[in-house]
């Protein structure tokens, strides 16, 4: 400003100089949108696509909900959703009132103010591209540990099939399979054969077809009857050509017949019905129970108890698992049903397998062991590692 006091002239007077008034219409001409806040558009990463995060900088008098504006291509922005003003992110993944977002596709956003005032609307963002993305760095963690266990896997097997051997901790219930089968075998009695209740799409299914494998081989060499009531027709399929090749492989398969696998009905409780009755009529002297077991495990094995059987069970079904050790005289828990069908069938693949997963648990012992030491001592990188995301 420049103070104007010439001789002659009257009362000092403030002339504003022409480049100021230049800059104050300029400036009253522009839109509010000018002094907006930005906003940054950016495709979702670590996700299957058609997804796109938008973030800003919270205002200084943010207004009390944002509407989020989108854009696609170069097309009008409309509506896509209302957000509480004090958020600083939104993630699109379209409404049930606009389309969804397309991958390979750009979109363009706006925040309004609700109630509206210009002054604090956002300006608009740069276009993004949703793409899907082929590696979710959040799982690197799983992915470590997933590479870990089958590079395991495939050492443990090239080992075993290099003909190493080791040595696994004793399990009763599989030393028991051939005892119960030879007390049938001296008593003149059959065994009674139960894969469980589930199709043979279920890994305890297919497990448990493995260690009948096991069982007709035992029972062939003793000439020992053998009957295996199943609940689906694929099942029954599966077993009746598990038992005809285990016969078969000892050299006996003259001696099998085509009624000792038989399809009882798929309904629960009928099935359970027949399977009983298979029991107090047949009087079986050996009952086994290996597979996936629900409701009917009680009253399966309360009824082979009553028939003076020596009964061996085992499921991965934990909710089970009482009322097969109060009614049975030995119990596969868990891990151990599955660990049965490497013990019997001696397969390198199988044993490789449990081997691995072994040595696999001992390494997630000492991580975590090794983990809470290093965040007692204030280092929390390992935690922080293996947290789930």
């Amino acid at each position: 400003m420049i103070l104007n006091n010439a001789p002659g002239a009257g009362p000092a007077t403030l002339r504003p100089p022409i480049l100021l008034l230049i800059l104050a219409s300029v400036f009253s001409l522009l839109p509010l949108s000018a002094f907006a806040f930005p906003v940054n558009a950016l495709d979702t990463p670590n996700d299957g696509g058609r997804s796109i995060t938008v973030r800003w900088t919270i205002p200084a008098n943010p207004p009390k909900q944002w509407q989020v504006l989108r854009a696609e291509g170069s097309g009008s922005f409309a509506p896509v959703d209302t957000i509480a003003g004090t958020l600083d992110a939104f993630n699109d993944e379209g409404s049930r009132d606009q389309e969804g977002i397309r991958n390979g596709f750009s979109y363009r956003y706006q925040l309004v103010a609700l109630p509206a005032d210009p002054a604090v609307d956002s300006e608009v963002s740069q276009a993004a591209v949703p793409a899907a993305s082929w590696f979710d760095t959040g799982k690197t963690n799983v992915f470590v540990a997933i590479f870990a266990f089958l590079a395991l896997i495939l050492y443990y097997i090239w080992r075993a099939q290099s003909g190493t051997t080791w040595s696994f901790r004793a399990i009763a219930g599989l030393a028991a399979i051939e005892e119960a089968i030879g007390r049938s075998t001296e008593m003149g009695k059959g065994v009674l054969y139960v894969p469980g209740v589930q199709d043979i799409d279920d890994i305890q299914t297919i497990a448990s077809m493995i260690i009948l494998g096991n069982v007709a081989r035992m029972t062939a060499k003793y000439e020992t009857p053998l009957m295996v009531p199943t609940n689906s027709p694929a099942v029954y399929t599966v077993a009746d050509e598990v038992v005809k090749a285990s016969y078969s492989d000892v050299g006996r398969g003259d001696a099998y017949r085509s009624d000792q696998v038989r399809y009882i009905t798929s309904e629960q409780f009928a099935y359970v019905a027949a399977v009983n009755g298979m029991m107090l009529r047949e009087r079986p002297a050996a009952n086994l129970f290996l597979g996936a077991f629900f409701a009917e495990s009680l009253l399966l094995a309360e009824t082979g108890h009553e028939t003076g059987a020596i009964q061996i069970a085992g499921t991965a079904n934990v909710h089970q698992l009482p009322f097969f050790v109060v009614a049975c005289d030995y119990t596969l828990i868990g891990e151990e049903y599955y660990a049965a069908s490497a013990y019997l069938s001696k397969d390198p693949r199988l044993l490789g397998s449990l081997k691995a997963s072994d040595t696999l648990k001992i390494l997630l012992i000492a991580v975590i062991v090794l983990a809470a030491v290093s965040l007692t001592l204030g280092q929390s990188q390992l935690v922080d590692f293996f947290a789930t995301q």
